[in-house]
């Protein structure tokens, strides 16, 4: 669990990066989830993309069922983008 003091820090860090996933109409695939858990075992965060014909209704849990599936945790969700985090074996990102 990330303390607010960490998410402020990734966040910020997140802030310069561009979004490298785009969830469309197909929502969440396997295929999606797997490249996902990819870029997150090598970047540790990433940021998503959430396309108006995506599923828009609700995104925190659409952030929270990537954050499931991927074992990851959920940083922010402002607007259509998601920013999420997973911790890797030998981190890159040394939080606060």
């Amino acid at each position: 669990m990330l303390s607010g003091k960490q998410k402020a820090y990734l966040r910020s860090l997140a802030q310069n990066e561009r979004a490298i996933f785009q969830i469309g109409k197909d929502g969440l695939s396997d295929t999606l989830i797997k490249t996902l858990n990819d870029a997150l075992k090598a970047r540790e965060l990433v940021k998503v993309s959430v396309l108006k014909t995506g599923p828009v209704e609700d995104m925190k849990e659409t952030a929270f069922d990537l954050a499931m599936h991927t074992k990851s945790e959920v940083v922010q969700v402002i607007g259509h983008t998601i920013v999420l985090y997973k911790k890797g074996k030998e981190p890159k990102i040394l939080l606060p």
